[in-house]
């Protein structure tokens, strides 16, 4: 059991000595988030997004679990859960991959080329599809709003419900509802 531990050390080791920002969870080496950027001629050019990553107790022979913390808009990608679908990640995993081809590879390809035949975002493959122009100017008003660099470690779900409720307390101010409730 000791040989899949020291690969999961080995690869996790490799992908932070690779330029990535890796965050760990609890200490642990099983749980972590990276900082992975939109790649270069794409849409997604210049966001940058948090990604959970989990490795099972069987990795590298069972597949990383891997998804989106900040939301993008993208086909292959559930809007609300950031889950991934990705064939090499959900039904073709093999030992031969590590987690840096997981960043450097196969999360570059899926957003340079989406496959809305088969979309977890019936939205964004619908539109894709319809009206590509229209689909990579989506993309990019989620990169400007949910995957700026600056706002990468800010919980994306938190900052929204913050800015609606100060949007909130705006139209109704605490004395307002104190003075009703007094009578």
């Amino acid at each position: 059991m000791s040989s899949p531990s020291k690969r999961r050390e080995m690869d996790l080791m490799k992908l932070m000595m690779s330029d990535y920002k890796v965050e760990m969870v609890n200490d642990g080496m099983q749980e972590f988030y990276v900082d992975f950027h939109g790649p270069g001629d794409s849409p997604y050019h210049g966001g940058v997004w948090r990604i959970r990553v989990e490795l099972p107790d069987a990795y590298p022979y069972k597949s990383p679990s891997i998804g989106f913390v900040n939301k993008i808009y993208h086909p292959n990608v559930d809007e609300m859960s950031g889950s991934v679908c990705l064939d090499v990640i959900n039904q073709t995993w093999s030992p031969m991959f590590d987690l840096v081809n997981v960043f450097e590879v196969f999360l570059p390809q899926l957003l340079l080329y989406p496959n809305p035949s088969d979309p977890l975002n019936g939205e964004a493959a619908a539109l894709m599809m319809r009206d590509r122009p229209a689909y990579e100017q989506r993309v990019k008003e989620y990169c400007e709003k949910y995957a700026k660099p600056e706002n990468i470690g800010a919980a994306p779900e938190e900052k929204s419900s913050d800015e609606e409720l100060s949007e909130d307390n705006y139209e109704s101010s605490d004395e307002a509802v104190a003075g009703q409730a007094d009578p």
